[in-house]
């Protein structure tokens, strides 16, 4: 009898270790593993995981390199959207969850699986973010989620392992990481309460740089292009080199604290040095570039963009309506800014642009103008407040 496919999302962690067994001795399926890079893995890490699949029984292992087009089809519109959920987060997980699970559901598809399984919890984001994405693409194909289902506990998971002679490093980190182009997530034990910050140990890039240091980026239509001159291309590299640059500053290290889609809130640390020195940058060049309604308007749909982009809903139609919204304002979005890293912090200095909206030629705010007269301003002053100047004389004072 030919044994089912099932496409396992792996990571090589205890988890995705446990659905392996799981899958292939209990099971009796045949089990493709695979792992999308987001930009999180070396070609070592890779390896070792590979290796780590085969020890585990897998009749086939996969990568998907999603590193470019996770940043063609998602970052490039966070960026855009200049989108920091809660005014905080730069959405590093969950924005390359989506794009993990729709690489994934798409592998499923190429290779005829009957099945896709993931390592998910109950108790999380990801495990609504998968199902929903595999029923949206693969609506056909079967989702297995062990740990979920079982309702097992680490200890469990362990036991079952150590039975079937699985040999690993059982000892569970003290932190979880998550590693991305995007940004890197840290949970550990202070993220479960609600008054306790990670200790210095915890962030995965040490603070080893001290010196003041001024940069210069510069955007063409809403993307990162160069670093102090530099030309990278593909914005990918442009942003891992900045993020090799800031880093060590310990720039961009913060904890957020969300609605998560089950209804529950959660907590988690992140360090996303490029992501939120681009977005700063960007958002400074945006406020001399465009006028006040187009800032206004980006602000609203980029908003819902990345709250339903948080949720899994990346394949809403909707999505693409705003992403066609947000790329069309980025027309006039190129110039440099400059950029100063300090340990711990950073400053936007300022930005040339040939766009700049803020010109000299029309006036100086609150010194000189050029293009109006005194009478001008006393004329538009008064019919500007002109219908509520008739409210209160109808109404009388509140």
């Amino acid at each position: 009898m030919e044994k089912k496919k099932v496409v396992l999302a792996y990571s090589g962690g205890l988890d995705t270790s446990f659905c392996c067994i799981y899958l292939t001795r209990d099971l009796g399926m045949e089990v493709h593993s695979v792992i999308v890079n987001t930009g999180g893995f070396s070609d070592e890490e890779l390896k070792k995981v590979e290796e780590r699949a085969y020890e585990m029984g897998v009749t086939s292992h996969h990568v998907v390199d999603e590193t470019e087009n996770f940043y063609n089809t998602c970052v490039r519109f966070l960026i855009y959207g200049n989108v920091l959920k809660n005014n905080t987060y730069p959405l590093s997980v969950s924005a390359e969850r989506v794009s993990q699970a729709t690489a994934i559901a798409n592998y499923a598809k190429e290779i005829g699986a009957e099945s896709v399984a993931h390592g998910s919890t109950g108790a999380g984001n990801d495990q609504v973010r998968f199902d929903m994405i595999f029923n949206i693409l693969v609506p056909e194909v079967k989702i297995i989620t062990p740990i979920r289902d079982l309702k097992l506990s680490r200890e469990e998971e362990i036991e079952y392992l150590k039975k079937h002679g699985v040999e690993m490093n059982f000892e569970k980190a003290k932190y979880s990481i998550n590693k991305g182009i995007w940004g890197t997530s840290v949970g550990g034990k202070e993220t479960l309460t609600s008054n306790l910050g990670l200790p210095e140990d915890a962030w995965p890039t040490p603070v080893t740089e001290s010196e003041t240091r001024d940069i210069e980026l510069t955007f063409e239509k809403g993307e990162l292009v160069a670093i102090d001159g530099t030309s990278y291309d593909h914005p990918t590299k442009a942003i891992q080199a900045l993020q090799a640059i800031a880093q060590p500053y310990g720039i961009g290290r913060d904890i957020h604290v969300g609605d998560t889609i089950i209804g529950i809130k959660g907590r988690v640390g992140f360090e996303a040095a490029a992501p939120m020195v681009i977005i700063k940058a960007h958002h400074t060049l945006e406020k001399h570039v465009l006028t006040k309604w187009q800032l206004s308007w980006k602000d609203q749909l980029a908003s819902f963009y990345g709250n339903w982009l948080h949720e899994g809903q990346f394949h809403d139609p909707i999505m693409r309506n705003i992403e066609s919204f947000l790329t069309d304002t980025q027309d006039k979005v190129s110039g440099k800014v400059f950029v100063q890293l300090n340990p711990y912090r950073f400053q936007v200095v300022g930005i040339e642009s040939d766009h700049d909206l803020m010109s000299n030629k029309f006036g100086s705010y609150g010194e000189m103008n050029n293009a109006w007269s005194g009478e001008d301003v006393k004329g538009f002053s008064k019919i500007f407040g002109n219908q509520v100047m008739i409210y209160h004389k109808v109404n009388g004072p509140e």
